[in-house]
């Protein structure tokens, strides 16, 4: 990006480590004489470097969803500002593929196979100057075959405009670029060139006959740049926008075909939503009765319960009281007895003592 742009964009590594891929993505300004550019910049960090790569590419699907869902429902406002809000829709997906020789990994097409239809994907064979010109050569036409092969639909560049129709053409033959990118420079006669020193020699990025470099960059920025907000506009985002339209209820034509407006779906959609409504409120009251009537029961039978138990405790305490009653006069009458027997006890020792006085 930074070869590309000729800038520095001041990005730090990412560490290989981390459990699932991570979207960053950062925003610059850039200005070339009077021309301003505002590019947002997505890095998919910790691609392909999870053990289980099943998901690697659910992240950035995810992220594409999400800024189409912004634009739809910044389209779908009352008052909408299209012009001035920031469209943050990915226009073009710069796929690296590792220059093995041995053609893609299944990663590789199943991620493009999950992208192509929502984001327009150029491939670009990383660090070219590590592969001769024979086995690049062959290594392009294996890649293109794997994908025509899998039914992977990359970004082609336009033909039908005249003004460009040859140069695109040619370009597209090409496909995949094999590029170099380098931050350093180098002095060739009396000019600084981007480049990268090995001891066998030197790789210009500028170059043509080094890189495609050059080539990716004529098509990417000056020539085909509309087309491709054009295409993200008008195919993958029109996609994804009738899908969600779709889910929400809305369709060109009614249940026999015949065209239906906006309003009249909304009219149903509004009408079926407020018999919902109804019939789940009506739903909600007759098990809110319900309820009340289960808790009525219950309250019933918990207070027959209650009943119960207290006439049951008050017969045991009435039998208690009873037995408690009896007792008392059982007690009474043994003291009675023995009050009697006591004083009887008393008279007749009395009399006793009585009777032998006398007799002395």
């Amino acid at each position: 990006m930074d070869t590309l742009f000729n800038t520095s964009f001041e990005s730090t590594p990412s560490p290989h480590t981390l459990p699932s891929v991570k979207l960053k993505a950062h925003t610059y300004e850039l200005q070339e004489s009077n021309v301003r550019l505002k590019l947002t910049i997505c890095d998919t960090v910790g691609y392909g470097d999870q053990i289980n790569k099943d998901d690697s590419f659910k992240a950035v699907v995810d992220y594409i969803d999400a800024q189409f869902e912004n634009y739809l429902q910044e389209e779908l406002k009352i008052k909408r500002s299209l012009v001035t809000c920031h469209d943050s829709r990915i226009h073009i997906c710069l796929y690296f593929i590792c220059p093995t020789g041995h053609g893609l990994k299944s990663l590789d097409l199943v991620c493009m196979k999950k992208l192509d239809s929502k984001v327009n994907i150029i491939p670009v064979i990383a660090k070219a100057d590590t592969i001769s010109k024979v086995e690049l050569q062959r290594f392009k036409a294996k890649i293109i075959q794997e994908l025509n092969t899998n039914g992977v639909h990359i970004y082609q560049f336009p033909t039908d405009d005249e003004t460009v129709a040859e140069t695109n053409s040619v370009m597209n033959s090409h496909i995949p670029f094999a590029v170099v990118g380098s931050t350093e420079f180098i002095k060739v006669g009396n000019k600084l060139i981007r480049a990268r020193q090995y001891p066998w020699g030197t790789v210009q990025v500028e170059n043509e006959t080094h890189c495609d470099f050059v080539k990716l960059r004529e098509m990417l920025i000056r020539t085909n740049m509309e087309d491709m907000r054009e295409k993200t506009h008008t195919r993958h985002y029109e996609l994804y926008r009738q899908k969600r339209l779709e889910q929400m209820g809305f369709s060109d034509v009614d249940s026999e075909n015949k065209p239906v407006s906006f309003q009249q779906t909304f009219e149903a959609k509004r009408s079926n939503h407020l018999a919902e409504l109804q019939s789940k409120e009506e739903e909600v009251r007759q098990m809110f009765v319900q309820r009340v009537k289960e808790k009525e029961a219950e309250l019933k039978d918990s207070e027959k319960d209650l009943h119960l138990k207290f006439e049951k405790l008050k017969r045991d305490h009435a039998e208690e009281k009873r037995k408690l009653e009896e007792s008392r006069k059982a007690l009474e009458e043994d003291y009675l007895d023995f009050q009697r027997r006591k004083q009887q006890l008393a008279t007749a020792h009395h009399t006793l003592t009585l009777g032998k006085s006398k007799k002395k």
